[in-house]
C-alpha cells in the first residue's frame, strides 16, 4: 500500500486563511454527525468500547524493554528518541548531520504535540509506534522502499539517496507541521508515514478544512506486509493515536490518488468515510476522513 502525497509539503507557505466552498460531491456529514452517531448506535446492540491504556517503555507487554532491538537500524523498545546509530551514507555526512540536529529540535513541538512521546499501541500484528525518521540512520531503508516500483508508482520518488534526503528534509527542517515517521512493528521497521497538519497544508485549499486537521501518507515497505490486513490496522492504529493525544483535532484525515483502489480501500475498513473527491496539483485523490465522533462506531 502507498499513498501518494502528490501536493508535497509546502513548509513555508501556509494554506489559505479561508477555506473554499464545499467541493462537488462533497456529503454533509459534517452538519449532522449527532444525528448519524444516534442513528447507528440505535441500529447496533450498546456496547462500551474497550481502550487500551498507553503504557510506557518499561510496561510494553509484547516488546518489553532491552531487549528486542533490530541489529540492523538500532531500533529498540524504547520509545524515547535517542541517538542515531547507523552508518552515515550520502549525501554529505555534515548534512545529515545538520538535519539530525533539526530533528532534536523539534521532536518535542507543539504542532503535532510531540509525536515522538507517542507510545507504542498493541495491534493483532504486534506492537506498533511510530518512530521519527533520522536521515543518518534511515535514509538507506526508506530509499530502498522508494525504489520499489509499487511504491513509486504512487510516491515518485525513485532514485539516489538525495532524492529520498530532499523529500524528508523539507519536512525536518520545516515549522514543524509535518512529522516523517518510520512505522516500527515490534522493534522492526517496516513502513513509513508522514503526520502533518492538514490545516496548515496546501490540501487545506482543496476541501473544507478544520482547524487542526491532521493528515496521514503511509506506504507498507516490504511484500509480506501487502495484501493481509497490516495496512487497515495500521491506518486504524495510528489515527487512533492521533485522535487520544490530539485533544484539538476533531478529524483526521488523509488523500489517497482516486485511482489507488486498495489504499481507498484500506481507509474504509480502518474507520474513514469517503467524504469526496478532489483535485490536488499531480492527482484526483479521495477524501477520506476519520470524525473523532464516529471513532468507536465505525
Amino acid at each position: 500500500m502507498s499513498i501518494h502525497p502528490d501536493h508535497r509539503h509546502d513548509v513555508g507557505t501556509p494554506a489559505a486563511d479561508h477555506p473554499p466552498a464545499e467541493p462537488t460531491g462533497d456529503d454533509t456529514l459534517d452538519l449532522r454527525v449527532d444525528d448519524l452517531v444516534a442513528l447507528l448506535t440505535a441500529a447496533r446492540p450498546t456496547t462500551v468500547p474497550t481502550t487500551v491504556p498507553a503504557t510506557g517503555p518499561g510496561a510494553d507487554p509484547t516488546t518489553g524493554a532491552g531487549p528486542g532491538t533490530d541489529p540492523t537500524t538500532g531500533i529498540g523498545p524504547d520509545p524515547k528518541p535517542g541517538p542515531a546509530t547507523g552508518p552515515s551514507p550520502s549525501p554529505s555526512p555534515s548534512a545529515v548531520r545538520g538535519t539530525d540536529a533539526a530533528v532534536e529540535g523539534r521532536l518535542d513541538g507543539d504542532l503535532l504535540d510531540a509525536v515522538a512521546s507517542w507510545a507504542p499501541v498493541p495491534t493483532r500484528f504486534g506492537s506498533f509506534r511510530l518512530v521519527p525518521v533520522r536521515p543518518s540512520r534511515d535514509l538507506p531503508l526508506l530509499t530502498r522502499w522508494m525504489n520499489d516500483p509499487a511504491v513509486d508508482a504512487f510516491w515518485e520518488l525513485a532514485g539516489p539517496e538525495t532524492v529520498t534526503a530532499d523529500h524528508v528534509r523539507a519536512q525536518l527542517e520545516g515549522d514543524g507541521r509535518s512529522v516523517p515517521c518510520l512505522g516500527v512493528l515490534d522493534s522492526t521497521p517496516m513502513s513509513y508515514f508522514e503526520i502533518y497538519r492538514a490545516d496548515l497544508d496546501p490540501v487545506a485549499r482543496a476541501y473544507p478544512a478544520r482547524p487542526h486537521d491532521t493528515g496521514i501518507h503511509l506506504l507498507l515497505g516490504g511484500t509480506r506486509d501487502r495484501g493481509r490486513g497490516v495496512g487497515t490496522t495500521l491506518l486504524r492504529a495510528v489515527a487512533d493515536l492521533v485522535l487520544d493525544h490530539r485533544p484539538r483535532c476533531t478529524r483526521v484525515v488523509a488523500e489517497p490518488d482516486i485511482r489507488n483502489t486498495p489504499s481507498v480501500s484500506a481507509f474504509l475498513s480502518a474507520g474513514f468515510r469517503y467524504a469526496a473527491e478532489i483535485d490536488l496539483p499531480d492527482k484526483r485523490a479521495a477524501l477520506m476522513i476519520r470524525d473523532r465522533a464516529l471513532r468507536h462506531v465505525l
